[in-house]
């Protein structure tokens, strides 16, 4: 095998990946950097806000249940 030879193999996919596969690549590559600096969007924060709101009452349940476990059963956290 002589040296064109194997420069037409390794030029021909390096050729090909420039002409199709980089531009493609460049291209979702910067489109997902930009959507990652946006931020999130208005129903992400929507939904973010109301997890935060579950997870506070869930908070204040879970509370309430410790308080009468505690009144009702005062040792109920030695046996766990």
């Amino acid at each position: 095998m002589d040296v064109t030879a194997v420069m037409g193999i390794l030029v021909t996919p390096i050729i090909l990946f420039m002409i199709f596969v980089a531009p493609f690549w460049v291209i979702m590559h910067y489109r997902s950097k930009r959507q990652i600096g946006q931020g999130l969007s208005a129903e992400e924060t929507q939904a973010l806000q109301q997890l935060a709101q579950h997870a506070e009452r869930m908070r204040e349940r879970i509370q309430t249940l410790e308080s009468i476990l505690d009144a009702e059963t005062p040792k109920w956290r030695d046996k766990a």
